[in-house]
């Protein structure tokens, strides 16, 4: 991931004059020309930008010579893997330099080669009982003809030809493409954060060098895409999330003073909203709120408007909670394409209203083309057509065209082939447009749309939903630090007007966390460089989190934390959720061992504890003969086998065991994981036929607490070849749940593991939890819909209820589950 510098210094001939000259270099490695100290182009080699343009016509009064700099990265597009385009680093891999040359650009015959393209694909893709292939077909043949390539003077005539066929204009009831150049920049994937900040800039500096060179043109651009939108005679940026554009101001502020410019003239088109593309599952609903403010707040605040549309062109997946989330941030529109993606059932839809768990609206489109990174070719105009299944309802689409993924956007080619199919008999119209105009003519035309209720659910990537065990848990618990420290310090500010709330601090930790969700590296699926880096920035938001915390608690509770304020040891019992809680607290004792308290605290607030209060009933451990135990507190009661199995669950009033005869809850199982695709997003729905228990006993289980306050037995299991899981099974007094605390040393490869809890409820729907409610899905495999959710996400329970009683599986770092009939199944 180094760079390194090339100096290049360029003589161009005289004998050039009144020629388009170019500077030609080709690597396999990414690169950035650089010249009087700033950056004017990016190469790309896979992206089809091998060469920047010195001059169009050489003049006179132009330097002849001159000096550039050429920054080399050690990686191309997509990383710096072997073989496959998705794959790890190789240290081993070499970087070449293949050409670095000086050329005359001809750019006659750029032109009548794109006309021939465009001419060929026509002839080709229209089918032989479409009169217009043939006419394609025989202009193509008679360009040909007049053409004489040794002389350069028949090149009109042969163009003239091409362009007297590209102006026989469509019918008014033909289908219009609003063109959109497309810059996918994933800000971390296969290369680091800091591979993405050069990214964005070589991306970003071509399409404004593009912009200048056409300057009927107007340009988009993204946070964690590039975005442009182009067609007929321009090209339009779409401008998306704003955490690129951070790294971009902060880094090259050249760069940026030139993208204001164009915002100021109204070519940079503002679109999306969030801080960066986040996974549109796993973050919680306040994480999803604060990607719309910070986004949204550094949009107003930099381009003077916030972003009226919601693009996320490339998430495993979209939570219910969405449209209201974004109605909420000013977002009525909404466009993606990833559900295309579908492995089992084709998504019926292009453009409808998507409706959310309250009843929010917002209008929907799929580019129907099925792909951000489309090329401007005939092929991929007929497609987006063909492919509408909105046929009838609406008549305009649009098309994300440019080199994406790992950058490098749009091309002078893509824009030159799109301008000849403008409005060409045979072909949709191809029209610049903008986000806004697409969505408001689809408004125009959206009385027949029809209406998609609850989440759009990618059927593919369910791996990522267990994928990278320690981003997931950081990403809970900094949720949950982050939410403690800004409920502790708004009661200090009530309390102490003196109090400083620490909202830059904060504003600096969110943009960590909110960075870390980004659908790269919250899923999972991405190398193992920027896992660490993740791991770092979770790090630093626990230290930091954990020293806000104390100075709002120090403030808050100033005087209740003087030694000399009690004559009696006391403790201190913060609660900042929102109803009271009656729980089993663990605090110092007098000779600094642990010591447990039952202790109530009212909703956000405290109590302070200094006799702890007895519980009406006790728990109870008990071992039996045969070696299980037994664990009661009143409340509930559970049996456990010498394997751990929970054998018995009952809560005590309703007489009712949760677990069914001869079932064992809490049973481990290990699944064969060897995906379709790709291993860490992918779980197939074949994994469940390989299922085996976990049923070598490593240690078994024994009572570690024998009750009172608190109850707990352990045992250690040996799960696979080389992998040990330790658990702690605790019953705390007056509790209702029984808590699981369970340790994995994970060695495994193509393995899935997870625990099983069988219940005896009946019910044709389990319910989950997600961003601010809750979502239901079939227990049953009725349709293909259905036993395409074999694994599902859930945030933190999922519930199987019949009426009158329910049994719910809480986690605390767990994203993926299921619940197939009667077994609710954590994915670990």
């Amino acid at each position: 991931w180094e760079t390194c510098w090339f100096k290049v210094e360029l003589s161009i001939p005289p004998a050039w004059a009144g020629r388009e000259v170019h500077f030609v270099w080709e690597s396999d490695g990414e690169g950035m020309v650089w010249r009087d100290a700033q950056p004017v182009q990016g190469l790309t080699k896979e992206g089809e930008k091998t060469s920047y343009i010195l001059t169009r016509s050489l003049k006179e009064s132009e330097p002849h010579s001159l000096t550039l700099y050429v920054e080399l990265a050690c990686n191309g597009l997509f990383g710096a893997g072997k073989g496959s385009m998705i794959a790890p680093p190789d240290p081993d891999r070499r970087v070449t330099l293949s050409k670095a040359e000086l050329v005359v650009f001809n750019r006659d015959v750029y032109e009548l080669l794109v006309d021939l393209e465009i001419l060929l694909d026509m002839a080709q893709l229209l089918g032989e009982e479409n009169q217009r292939s043939f006419q394609a077909l025989y202009t193509a043949n008679q360009m040909v003809n007049v053409c004489d390539v040794m002389d350069p003077s028949t090149f009109p005539a042969a163009r003239d030809l091409a362009a007297a066929i590209f102006s026989q204009g469509n019918g008014e009831s033909q289908h219009t493409v609003h063109a959109m150049g497309h810059c996918h920049i994933d800000s971390a994937w296969l290369w680091p954060y800091e591979e993405t900040i050069r990214k964005c800039a070589r991306s970003w500096v071509t399409v404004v060098h593009l912009m200048e060179n056409n300057p009927e043109l107007t340009f988009a651009c993204s946070q964690v895409r590039c975005g442009v939108v182009c067609g007929g005679l321009g090209l339009i940026p779409v401008l998306w999330q704003a955490q690129q554009f951070e790294w971009v101001r902060s880094c090259y502020p050249g760069l940026y003073a030139r993208i204001q410019d164009f915002v100021a003239k109204g070519q940079f088109i503002p679109v999306g909203g969030t801080w960066v593309e986040m996974d549109g599952n796993l973050p919680s609903g306040e994480s999803m709120v604060r990607q719309f403010l910070q986004g949204q707040r550094f949009f107003q605040e930099q381009f003077g408007r916030i972003c009226s549309e919601f693009w996320l062109p490339d998430t495993f997946g979209y939570s219910a909670q969405l449209p209201q989330l974004m109605r909420g941030c000013g977002i009525q529109r909404f466009l993606t394409q990833k559900l295309s993606w579908n492995l089992v059932n084709s998504f019926p839809h292009h453009t409808f209203f998507w409706e959310g768990i309250d009843g929010s609206q917002v209008l929907t489109h799929f580019p129907p083309g099925d792909s951000y990174g489309m090329h401007g070719r005939v092929e991929e105009m007929l497609k987006t057509v063909k492919n509408n299944k909105d046929k009838g309802r609406v008549n305009h689409s649009a098309f994300l065209f440019g080199f994406g993924d790992g950058g490098g956007g749009p091309t002078q080619k893509m824009l030159d082939r799109m301008k000849r199919m403008s409005n060409t008999d045979g072909l949709p119209r191809v029209q610049i447009s903008t986000p806004d105009q697409l969505f408001s003519v689809l408004e125009k035309e959206s009385s027949q749309l029809c209406t998609w209720v609850g989440e759009l659910f990618l059927e593919l990537h369910n791996g990522t939903y267990t994928t990278q065990a320690q981003i997931k848990k950081g990403n809970r618990e900094c949720e949950r630090i982050l939410h403690d420290v800004e409920v502790l310090s708004t009661l200090a500010v009530a309390q102490d007007r003196g109090f400083q709330y620490p909202a830059s601090q904060l504003q600096r930790l969110w943009r960590l966390l909110l960075l870390n969700q980004f659908h790269d590296v919250l899923p999972g699926s991405c190398i193992q460089l920027v896992v660490e880096d993740a791991l770092q920035y979770y790090t630093e938001i626990r230290r930091a989190g954990a020293q806000l915390q104390e100075e709002a608690v120090q403030s808050l509770c100033r005087d209740l934390l003087q030694p000399e304020a009690w004559s009696t040891p006391s403790t201190l019992v913060l609660n900042t959720l929102s109803w009271e809680r009656t729980e089993v607290i663990s605090r110092p004792g007098p000779d600094g061992t642990e010591t447990l308290a039952l202790v109530t605290v009212p909703s956000m607030g405290y109590a302070l504890v200094q006799e702890p209060f007895v519980p009406p009933q006790p728990v109870a451990v008990r071992k039996q003969e045969d070696g299980s135990i037994t664990m009661e507190n009143g409340v509930i009661a559970v049996c456990l086998d010498t394997m751990g199995h929970l054998t018995s669950l009952q809560l005590l009033d309703s007489g009712r065991s949760s677990v069914p005869d001869g079932c064992y809850a809490n049973q481990f199982a290990l699944f064969d994981d060897v995906p379709l695709y790709w291993d860490a997003w992918d779980v197939m729905d074949y994994h469940l036929e390989t299922r085996k228990p976990v049923t070598t006993l490593l240690k078994p289980l024994e009572i570690s607490l024998a009750g009172g306050l608190r109850g707990s037995v352990k045992f250690s299991l040996q799960v696979g070849k080389s992998s040990t899981l330790t658990q702690e099974i605790i019953l705390d007094a007056m509790c209702p749940y029984l808590r699981f605390l369970t340790q994995v040393e994970w060695k495994e490869a193509h393995k899935f593991l997870k625990v099983e809890f069988p219940v005896q409820v009946r019910s044709t729907n389990a319910t989950y939890e997600i961003q601010f409610g809750h979502l239901q899905r079939p227990t049953h495999w009725n349709t293909s819909w259905d036993w395409a959710r074999f694994e599902v996400w859930a945030h933190k329970w999922l519930d199987l209820s019949e009426h009158g009683f329910g049994v719910a599986l809480l986690n605390d770092c767990k994203y993926g589950a299921s619940a197939h009939r009667n077994i609710l199944s954590l994915s670990l």
